[in-house]
């Protein structure tokens, strides 16, 4: 699709975000980048193919004990690298996401971040597909592969108003059980306010290479000593009155924020989910690429 055929979809404001988005991201997809990507999700054994006796060379980490045990010969399990993968972007896009006390709102990066993950999947000749929800499936866009398929993605994600405050992660996460039915590797952009590993992400997970990506600002950390502040839980409506002159308000405000990212790394790293943290106030391209490489170093 060409920046004329955008023009006669888009809104003049929409296709000026779409391409300031484009010439940032087409910048920071490097072959590096890309590269890093294929080395974390390639050939990770999605599909299975047989149990054969272990030769000399081959990994020890894919040893049917089973099999092995059964027959008193080693044994290990094959899977059939899959070329091309399937690739879903499931992204909050709740009120909660509508604030930023530095450059952006966390629902801007998350737009960023989607695209980039778009192209990257693309320049691995990778299906991109989207689920934007709340509280319930905003919108879905099927994964299909192309230049012109991501721009669309891209598009949906910037020019979509939401219908609904609230958020519900695991309705995202069945929805994507019934219309994914084979296995793909799933991003989940979100702040992850209030959200538990529930068991339906934990199954999921199982299915699916799910990694989290939460996005946080740092008003949300820390609290600083301004006086009187009236706060409001953006997708319930709910106000509380503090006095952040207090010392202890604020320490109390810091060690809740710090407990819930604690125990959202825990309950993903209990249920194998891959996790990156970003900030409003920080670059993401290096978080990125860092659990890129860490994935890769795993293997």
């Amino acid at each position: 699709m060409t920046d004329n055929n955008l023009t006669d979809v888009l809104s003049p404001e929409i296709f000026a975000r779409i391409k300031a988005i484009q010439i940032r991201t087409q910048r920071l997809v490097t072959d590096a980048l890309a590269g890093d990507y294929e080395s974390a999700f390639k050939g990770r054994g999605m599909e299975f193919e047989e149990v054969r006796a272990y030769m000399p060379g081959d990994d020890v980490r894919h040893i049917d004990w089973k099999v092995t045990a059964r027959t008193s010969i080693p044994h290990i399990k094959v899977h059939r690298e899959e070329r091309e993968l399937t690739v879903m972007l499931l992204v909050d896009v709740s009120s909660s996401g509508a604030f930023g006390s530095v450059n952006q709102f966390k629902n801007e990066i998350a737009a960023e971040v989607a695209a980039v993950l778009a192209y990257t999947a693309i320049k691995n000749n990778d299906r991109v597909g989207l689920i934007i929800f709340s509280d319930r499936i905003e919108h879905y866009v099927p994964p299909k592969k192309g230049r012109a398929h991501v721009w669309m993605v891209i598009r949906d994600i910037l020019n979509f108003k939401p219908e609904r405050r609230a958020t519900n992660l695991d309705a995202a996460i069945e929805f994507m059980g019934k219309v994914i039915k084979h296995r793909s590797v799933a991003f989940v952009i979100s702040d992850f306010i209030d959200h538990e590993v529930t068991q339906r992400l934990q199954t999921a997970s199982k299915k699916h290479d799910l990694t989290a990506i939460s996005i946080s600002d740092p008003r949300e950390l820390t609290l600083p000593p301004v006086g009187i502040l009236e706060l409001e839980d953006a997708e319930t409506g709910e106000t509380i009155v503090v006095d952040t002159r207090d010392k202890n308000t604020r320490e109390g405000f810091r060690i809740l924020g710090r407990d819930d990212r604690k125990g959202r790394r825990d309950g993903f790293r209990r249920a194998g989910i891959g996790q990156i943290e970003l900030r409003t106030d920080k670059g993401y391209i290096d978080p990125i690429m860092r659990f890129f490489r860490s994935r890769d170093a795993q293997r």
